[in-house]
């Protein structure tokens, strides 16, 4: 009867174990952090904020990197294939990824975190002459600005669709993503906040922009500025160098509005802006942190200190 009654506790025991494994094994399997790729870094930090430690983050275009001039590396196509979420900004600006994503039969969702944010088109005459002697249509399917993420009050769009899409892909960890999100937004707030009051110092008189390619549309909307011209004449940093009749136009729009001063990008070569100012006869600014975040370290390494660094140098250069 004892031998009995030890067996009876041996196999209890052992089933008691196996179920502890069964548990701990799953326990394990829902902690595994959800495998996430994305195209550029500022984007990557979004999602990083609202991800946390439920995410593993893989980002294709990094620290001062071109999202328009993109060219992905064989890493880049296995890291696709083994994501269950891909996040793209859209509206043209990664132009090679479905090439990419087809190229891999990957199975991952992708999402644009974009969605819901109505695009802006081309205004500027420069764009469109300079699309159409290249033999471009300024308002084609993909030519809108795709730069949202200059207009604070845009990236917390973003940020809700990053939730609202890692809550739904991993709904155990939702409100985590919601938590986070709520945090991170109210930073934004804050920030959007602070960039209002400081480009309020400038006279509107002063709010004309110039810079390598149409990267502050949504900013100059929001904040009250002009985007005067652009070197490019392009949303896309992907085109040939301005004619020289491209240039004499801008160079003649800046001396009529009396800009003192044109902006040059942290991943955009800096010869054509350093020409237009020379034939101008105004400054160059410091470098702009526009598409890419900024080296580890430096005034553009997180969105926050992309933006304060950015307006701090607009305000500055104008003001002179």
């Amino acid at each position: 009867m004892k031998q009995n009654f030890m067996k009876q506790n041996f196999v209890a025991a052992s089933r008691l174990a196996a179920t502890i494994a069964c548990l701990l094994a799953a326990t394990a399997l829902a902690a595994e952090p959800v495998k996430v790729v994305v195209t550029y870094s500022i984007l990557g930090e979004f999602v990083e904020r609202v991800g946390g430690d439920a995410v593993t983050v893989r980002t294709l275009v990094g620290r001062d990197g071109d999202a328009h001039t993109f060219t992905p590396t064989p890493r880049d196509a296995v890291a696709l294939a083994e994501a269950r979420l891909v996040f793209e900004n859209g509206m043209g600006f990664e132009p090679w990824l479905a090439k990419l994503v087809a190229g891999t039969k990957s199975a991952a969702t992708v999402v644009t975190v974009t969605a819901g944010i109505k695009p802006l088109r081309p205004v500027l005459e420069q764009a469109d002459h300079h699309n159409e002697a290249h033999g471009k249509h300024a308002h084609g399917e993909h030519d809108v600005n795709p730069h949202v993420w200059h207009d604070v009050r845009l990236t917390m769009r973003m940020v809700e669709n990053i939730r609202d899409t890692l809550a739904k892909a991993d709904p155990d960890r939702a409100d985590g993503y919601r938590q986070r999100a709520a945090a991170y937004r109210a930073e934004l707030t804050a920030l959007d906040e602070w960039v209002t009051a400081e480009t309020a110092k400038l006279p509107g008189a002063r709010r004309k922009i110039v810079t390598s390619h149409d990267t502050f549309g949504y900013f100059a909307v929001r904040y009250g500025f002009e985007v005067l011209g652009t070197a490019l004449g392009s949303f896309s940093t992907d085109v040939p160098d301005p004619s020289a009749k491209d240039l004499a136009e801008l160079v003649e729009k800046i001396k009529a509005a009396g800009v003192p001063a044109v902006f040059t990008e942290n991943m955009v070569n800096p010869k054509v802006v350093e020409q237009l100012a020379r034939a101008a006869g105004v400054k160059v600014a410091p470098p702009l942190f526009t598409d890419a975040l900024g080296p580890v370290g430096s005034a553009g390494a997180t969105y926050e200190k992309l933006m304060r660094h950015n307006v701090r140098v607009i305000v500055e250069a104008l003001r002179h």
